[in-house]
């Protein structure tokens, strides 16, 4: 394919400004590698634009001369949705300069943010306002609130509070066009016609670039505790969480399951990680809050405890005795993916099941991995509560990383064709992008696939949004 005219680079880089509009090799690199190193994208520019009206101008010449734009935000993203391809022809469109707070309000509860604040700044600004943003991330020190939107973020606040989704009121929007559709609106009841935001939110960025968006606060817990419990089996934890369920009611604000391989390979490689406890093949991260006190939060999770050790749920378990040892629990549940990197290759699947059939998933899914790889090692953790897995396959030992790599796609067919058993998702967090594009076409329902297309379209007619991400 012809690289993009010079001339026409030069009408893109002066919507930004020289400085703003990124040419060399070195200044480009950190846009065009992303953190699993699956893929590497080229691309001739990043722009960086400072404002609304800028990314409007980009998208209206971008529409009228047909340049592909790829929206990116904190570049943390991990099925390749934020990645250039090797063409050469795709303008990267970077949002990290719209990082403006722009309102909290504390009477609404909701806060107004633009596309490229870091959600750990957004978390920070809200609890100097005595509120809550409970969105939180492995990746929340480098992620982007555009970016959250635009793949839908889950993570470990969903069983109380949703996903992204679920947090976001209104969105600002610019379209292929350059229109820019102003929806910035703190209704938590608004029945006027089709809900536009949610065609946004986790369309990665394939219909237009989210810069703004309204966002809601919570109350800050008067009391929070936090459990690392050994457990026998999913069974037992899913009965756990049962009664944790009944107990707390929506006090629960986490639970967390853990595979001890998982648990091993974090303390093995992540400096700092200790065992809270030895000796189970499973592990329980549970949290309780509470809005009234911590000593109704302790009340609490020790009642859950006592009556899951008289039910021969729990095995074992250790409440954090300060706030240094919860974030010690928390962060070693947090670095059980990055602990995985140092055991060589590893297959990964974000899929999400019905919570009741987690323990015979993963029963299931243990067989359909040795029918593939007799000696790979399951490395299974995730958000039991709501059902999502990161169920990874780790190399046996011993064997090279370009073998284990090539049993890439009948392990994720083995993987998957369980999920779909269970009329579970292949995506349940992180999103579809290039990695699972073509296993969605081939799987999805076909008027499922079809009305998609027909979305895309309507919102993107000359296909300049993101191409070859999604649908």
């Amino acid at each position: 394919m012809e690289p993009i005219d010079s001339a026409l680079l030069d009408r893109f880089a002066e919507i930004v400004g020289v400085n703003h509009a990124l040419r060399s090799p070195s200044d480009i690199e950190p846009f065009v590698m992303e953190p699993r190193g699956l893929w590497s994208g080229v691309t001739p520019l990043v722009l960086r634009p400072a404002d609304v009206d800028e990314v409007s101008r980009i998208l209206r010449l971008a529409t009228e001369t047909g340049t592909p734009i790829v929206p990116q935000g904190g570049n943390t993203g991990l099925v390749g949705g934020q990645m250039p391809d090797r063409s050469g022809r795709e303008i990267v469109l970077s949002l990290s300069r719209l990082n403006r707070i722009r309102e909290i309000d504390v009477l609404s509860n909701t806060i107004t943010t633009e596309a490229g604040v870091v959600l750990e700044t957004l978390q920070r600004q809200a609890d100097a306002a005595d509120r809550l943003f409970p969105l939180s991330l492995g990746a929340q020190g480098s992620c982007q609130i555009g970016g959250n939107l635009s793949s839908n973020a889950g993570g470990t606040g969903v069983l109380a509070y949703g996903n992204a989704r679920e947090l976001c009121l209104g969105v600002e929007v610019v379209l292929p066009t350059g229109e820019v559709l102003d929806d910035l609106r703190k209704l938590k009841k608004d029945n006027t016609g089709y809900d536009l935001k949610n065609l946004f939110i986790g369309a990665e960025g394939t219909l237009g670039v989210i810069t703004a968006a309204v966002l809601k606060l919570f109350p800050k817990p008067k009391g929070k505790e936090v459990a690392w419990i050994g457990v026998e089996s999913p069974a037992a934890a899913l009965n756990l969480f049962s009664l944790a369920s009944d107990r707390a009611g929506s006090g629960l604000t986490a639970f967390e399951l853990m595979a001890d391989i998982a648990v091993e390979f974090s303390v093995r490689h992540i400096p700092g990680n200790v065992r809270p406890l030895e000796g189970w093949p499973w592990y329980v991260l549970m949290e309780i809050s509470s809005g009234r006190s911590s000593d109704d939060a302790r009340d609490l999770i020790e009642h859950v405890l006592s009556e899951g050790f008289e039910a021969g749920l729990a095995g074992d378990a250790v409440i954090a005795a300060n706030l240094a040892q919860a974030s010690a629990f928390w962060r070693l549940r947090e670095s059980l993916s990055e602990s995985q990197k140092p055991e060589g290759a590893s297959i990964k699947h974000d899929i999400s099941v019905p919570v009741a059939a987690i323990p015979d998933f993963i029963a299931e899914a243990g067989k359909a991995v040795a029918s593939v790889s007799a000696a790979a090692r399951v490395v299974c953790f995730g958000h039991m509560g709501d059902g999502n897995l990161h169920y990874n396959v780790s190399q046996p030992v011993g064997v090279e990383p370009e073998s284990f790599l090539k049993l890439y796609k009948p392990m994720n067919k083995a993987v998957h064709d369980v999920v779909r058993a269970h009329n579970g998702s292949i995506s349940a967090e992180h999103g579809i992008g290039r990695l699972k594009r073509d296993e969605l076409l081939a799987t999805a329902p076909a008027i499922g696939i079809d009305l998609m297309r027909r979305v895309k379209a309507a919102f993107d007619p000359a296909g300049i949004m993101n191409p070859g991400k999604v649908i």
